[in-house]
């Protein structure tokens, strides 16, 4: 009899020493992405980018990959560095400056493994990769902190500040051991603050495992260095401490202080501590057992771009076969994750870019799939694909791709619910570059302030590399002199997880990649606005029955089957099958009775009223997604 498998999570970082240098009037922006081979194939699925650092043969990149280390399986990965010349997502449109391919237990079993880079021409770059497994705990460190006359290093101006938290790798606990150090692995970078020589940094979070590793006695390095947009970064000064130093200061004095040392061993400033806590946060467990619940809405674009369902091409051809098209495979693998966190699996389905029957005239920015604008639930994932394939055959499609509409649409919900019961996520599915752009930004950064997130995925093959801007990981998004928040928004291009493999990895990679930041999100806001997880409950709702995503290899959804009654052949619900149905032909008639959930049972009571969902303004915003009106 075979025993549970041995699964952890480990945390990786990366650097390097003496990249190439691909770039003609200035060094190297270096960016690094992991892979890792799918079991049984010889492909290699993207798991992950690092920001990227500019300017720079010598990067240490702050993003850490966290993946599941399981010891019964040889886990192949290939760490790949890039020197970014463009916006683009496409690794293809980037220098390559060479890779690493090794094993999770290699790097498991070293803790830390530098070796030369292959396929860089350079044979001295190398690769620096530390690997600690990641430990459960609650516990995160607030720092607030600022530097006080510190070295002016700029010709013309003053220093651009920023500070750099480093660990070692050795277990040390005094200045005396710092010798025996090897290797200093970052754990936290700050963002520079311009022209300033009496810096204040923004408040900043670090999880007390990755900090100290659980160890408050741990020395750690913090250095003080002034940003050059060439990557020559000068050096102003570092200090030892430990956290537990640090603490009782601030406990004691209420701020502590420490002299930042030069290279010639002279002062160069102070840094001053005058917040540093320690903290139980809860989970995203936590808040999902207490009460919390996400609600999923999906906003399709249905612009002319995507070619004529009609056409096998088109994005939107539903096929014969039952194989999803892209935007199906998008629907099905983050709804069928979020679906499990909302216990009335009614689902709002919004659509806009296209002309509307019985008219078909005036664009509608944020229209309900259902094409009732009283009523836009799907009951779950079926009626879902049901109202999609159903819109299809009856709306024209045409244009512009405006995101904004129907990201209000969403956020107006949200801000009407912002006691933690509720968190709203917004997929939208799209093929194309967004018209109202600015607009779009607004928006975002508006919604950073609500319980709510946004997923974009780009079908087709487009160049989406506009919409890494959305995607702020690295800093967070602005327009004008609007500043998002927090970062709200992940974005990925579908074509990275179909290309050479099964529908069910691509699934599963698809999932994993949009909605790996979530939970992070959720507790993200949470904790901004203080509020706790409520004590764990029991949910007395039905369960879902165990089933697929009505593609192959797994069980059909209802009415997905060849000839059920949703099937691309047989009629759909008030679409007249005389009239093709499609942009350019006139549609003879339209559906008269409800559509959100063909060939499911209708809810026993139905959802509360919704707000007209159109590109105009909103109605007031009444009760959502099944909450009882006479909930906060």
């Amino acid at each position: 009899m075979s025993g549970p498998s041995l699964t952890s999570r480990v945390e990786i970082s990366v650097s390097c020493r003496n990249l190439p240098d691909r770039d003609v009037t200035s060094k190297s922006d270096p960016q690094c992405v992991l892979f890792l081979r799918q079991p049984g194939t010889s492909n290699f699925q993207e798991i992950g980018r690092t920001e990227k650092l500019n300017n720079t043969l010598d990067p240490e990149f702050s993003h850490r990959f966290i993946v599941d280390f399981m010891f019964e399986e040889r886990q192949l990965v290939k760490f790949q560095i890039y020197d970014l010349d463009s916006p683009s997502a496409r690794l293809s449109e980037h220098d390559f400056l060479g890779e690493l391919e090794t094993s999770i237990g290699e790097l498991v079993s070293r803790r830390r493994f530098e070796t030369t880079l292959s396929k860089t021409g350079h044979k001295k770059s190398t690769i620096i990769i530390t690997c600690f497994e990641l430990q459960e705990c609650k516990q995160i460190v607030s720092f607030i902190a600022e530097g006080k006359k510190l070295d002016k290093k700029d010709f013309l101006g003053k220093s651009d500040p920023y500070l750099e938290i480093y660990q070692p790798m050795e277990e040390i606990t005094s200045e005396n051991e710092v010798n025996k150090v090897r290797h200093w692995t970052l754990v936290h970078r700050t963002e520079v603050i311009k022209n300033n020589l009496n810096p204040r940094w923004a408040k900043f979070l670090v999880p007390l495992n990755r900090l100290c590793r659980g160890n408050r006695q741990l020395l750690l390095r913090f250095d003080c260095h002034d940003y050059d947009s060439d990557g020559s970064h000068d050096f102003i000064g570092s200090f030892y401490s430990s956290l537990e130093s640090l603490e009782q200061e601030v406990a004691r004095s209420r701020s502590a202080q420490r002299t930042l040392i030069s290279k010639k061993k002279k002062s160069a400033g102070t840094i001053v501590f005058s917040q540093i806590g320690i903290e139980t946060i809860d989970s995203f467990v936590d808040y999902i057992q207490g009460g919390t619940e996400l609600h999923f809405t999906v906003a399709i674009d249905f612009t002319g771009s995507n070619g004529d369902p009609r056409d096998p091409r088109s994005l939107h051809h539903v096929s014969a076969d039952g194989r999803p098209n892209q935007y199906e495979l998008a629907i099905i693998s983050v709804g069928e994750i979020v679906q499990d966190y909302d216990s009335d699996k009614q689902f709002p389905g919004l659509g806009f870019g296209a002309l509307l029957p019985p008219m078909f005239s005036g664009v509608q920015d944020a229209f309900s799939l259902t094409l009732q604008p009283e009523n836009p639930y799907c009951a779950g994932m079926p009626g879902l694909l049901a109202a999609y394939r159903s819109c299809i055959r009856a709306v024209r499609l045409y244009g512009p791709t405006n995101f904004s509409p129907v990201i209000n649409h969403v956020a107006s919900m949200a801000a009407a619910h912002q006691t933690g019961a509720q968190y709203f996520v917004l997929l939208i599915i799209t093929d194309g570059i967004i018209t109202d752009f600015e607009k779009t930004k607004q928006a975002i950064i508006k919604a950073s302030s609500l319980p709510m997130s946004i997923i974009i995925v780009g079908v087709g093959d487009e160049d989406f590399s506009a919409m890494e801007e959305l995607d702020s990981d690295d800093k967070r998004l602005r327009c004008g002199s609007m500043i998002a928040e927090r970062d709200v928004v992940q974005f990925v291009p579908l074509r990275r997880f179909i290309q050479g493999g099964s529908i069910d990895r691509s699934r599963y990679a698809l999932a994993k990649e949009v909605l790996a930041e979530l939970p992070n999100q959720v507790c993200e806001w949470m904790r901004r606005r203080g509020i706790r997880a409520g004590p764990p409950r029991v949910r007395n709702d039905a369960p879902l029955v165990a089933g697929g995503a009505g593609i192959p290899g797994s069980a059909p959804y209802p009415g997905t089957q060849p000839g059920g009654a949703q099937y691309p052949g047989a009629p759909y619900p008030g679409v007249p099958q005389s009239g093709p149905g499609y942009p350019g032909a006139p549609q003879p008639g339209y559906p008269a009775g409800p559509v959100y959930a063909p060939g499911a049972a209708a809810p026993t009571a139905p959802p509360p009223a919704y707000p007209a969902a159109s590109g105009g303004a909103q109605a007031s915003v009444p009760p959502y997604l099944g909450v009882p009106p006479s909930a906060p």
